[in-house]
């Protein structure tokens, strides 16, 4: 799959690591880590936030991957340990071979390679935990309309056979998304990023990276080992992730 089809609605993700990358890159540069102190002050400040801002790509590339099979939200140290120990090993060749080409024309002989290991294992293993837990944000609400004002313009898409219908919630399912309302489920492709804005005018909120829920559509909530379902009119059950729980919480949502 291309990097552009894997990166695709995580935007904001992407341009927060790369934030985070690039002070990183910064202050290794300026701080003379590892050993480049003797370096002059722009060579450095080029390698280092190069060495950061390229390798936070491919974390994101490996993020993308991983994130399809372990919710980081359920398990936010596994995540960065996993996201770690996957991008440590090409990034560790990655970084052998810029090094040399960059400060000596040549690449390194082979043997020292393992000398980057520790430096790119530790540097790699912070910022995979910085962007795990950073990732952690509050839900996006929707708001019932006010009295007189046009609906939600998501009512728009329901397929002709759903039109009418009550909303309960919006699925996401890959690239596209599932409806369930009170006359069954349908699915329409469209992003739930773009879903969430069309959304206002009904009330609810994002439960989870994968779910938006109507706030009068709850019928039950079940809680258990620090985590959060909410079931729903109809029979749905909608997860609650950990970074969504406490403010749904304070808001009243249980």
């Amino acid at each position: 799959m291309p990097l552009t089809g894997l990166l695709k609605g995580k935007g904001r993700d992407v341009v927060r690591g790369l934030i985070v990358a690039f002070v990183a890159g910064a202050f290794l540069a300026f701080s003379g880590a590892f050993g480049s102190g003797g370096t002059p002050m722009g060579q450095r400040l080029i390698y280092w936030i190069s060495m950061l801002v390229l390798g936070g790509l491919w974390g994101h590339v490996c993020g993308a991957l991983i994130t399809r099979f372990i919710d980081a939200d359920a398990r936010p140290w596994a995540t960065a340990a996993i996201l770690t120990a996957v991008i440590t090993g090409p990034l560790t060749v990655g970084v052998w071979a810029a090094t040399g080409l960059f400060f000596y024309q040549r690449l390194l002989p082979i043997a020292v390679l393992v000398n980057f290991l520790p430096a790119v294992l530790l540097i790699t293993a912070v910022l995979s935990a910085l962007n795990v837990f950073l990732g952690r944000e509050t839900p996006v609400e929707t708001h019932a309309a006010a009295p007189g004002a046009a609906p939600a313009r998501f009512l728009e898409r329901l397929p002709p056979r759903l039109r009418g219908a009550r909303l309960i919630a919006v699925q996401a399912e890959d690239h596209y998304l599932r409806l369930h309302t009170d006359r069954g489920s349908d699915l329409i492709l469209m992003r739930l990023s773009d879903a969430l804005a069309e959304l206002e005018g009904l009330e609810g909120a994002q439960t989870h990276r994968s779910w938006w829920v109507a706030r009068d559509a709850v019928a039950a909530v079940a809680r258990g080992d620090g985590r959060a379902a909410l079931t729903l009119d109809g029979g749905a059950v909608a997860p609650v992730s950990r970074r969504y729980a406490k403010a749904l919480r304070e808001a009243g949502w249980w």
